[in-house]
């Protein structure tokens, strides 16, 4: 095996999505069966292929193929989907303290966090983790200095501009606003992600009632420790 990274942009921009997703298919058709694997990100695609098959030059020459003359793919390819959110200081402790940095109220912070679509521009971290963006510039808030043991699953959090889902039980130094219960590491587990490069995430605010009928944890935050 061997692996190209093959570099699109220098920054972090939602108008990059329909250009990856172009080199990605363009790619996985260019390779056929000598690709390994391909993973997209926010400015880069990982292509790993089959050194067995294909010399370095050959690879390098499919690749130039490839993106010669790349148009953008169409900006509706992903799946967009609604996650059912709770928030509540209990289990999103930096609410407030998100509201107090932007000069507004926990509310607010909510309907923003609510208000827009967010791309999902890749996957990592723990399976089923979707990276997406980009958040509210007054919302973006740097990540916690000492990261918590132990975040619980379901929770969603904010990192600078970033937003994300925790799938499961771990480690994390996001700012935690609230919390899903969709099970994002079962569906991973099964090898059908819920979320996928190209996709669209829209959060949506429910009552504490709502999260329990679907199942959702309501151990506080700190209790979780």
């Amino acid at each position: 095996m061997d692996v190209f990274m093959v570099r699109l942009f220098d920054t972090i921009d939602e108008g990059n999505m329909p250009w990856l997703l172009a080199a990605e298919r363009g790619l996985r058709e260019a390779f056929g069966g000598d690709l390994i694997d391909l993973v997209p990100s926010y400015t880069t695609l990982m292509l790993h292929y089959d050194c067995l098959r294909l010399e370095h030059g050959q690879a390098r020459e499919r690749i130039e193929r490839a993106l010669d003359r790349l148009e953008p793919a169409g900006t509706e390819l992903g799946e967009r989907h609604e996650i059912p959110v709770w928030y509540d200081p209990s289990v999103g402790p930096e609410l407030s303290r998100i509201a107090e940095r932007a000069g507004t109220t926990v509310g607010e912070v909510v309907r923003q966090h609510c208000a827009r679509d967010y791309h999902v521009f890749a996957l990592g971290f723990a399976p089923g983790y979707g990276f997406m963006g980009l958040v509210e510039e007054a919302l973006a808030t740097p990540r916690l200095t000492t990261p918590r043991r132990r975040v619980p699953a379901g929770s969603v959090g904010i990192a600078d501009r970033q937003t994300a889902i925790y799938p499961l039980l771990s480690p994390g130094g996001w700012n935690i606003l609230g919390r899903t219960a969709v099970p994002l590491f079962e569906h991973a587990r099964r090898g059908e992600p819920l979320l996928r490069p190209g996709d669209r995430v829209r959060f949506v605010s429910i009552p504490r009632d709502e999260f329990v009928r679907q199942g959702g944890d309501t151990t506080s935050l700190e209790e979780a420790r």
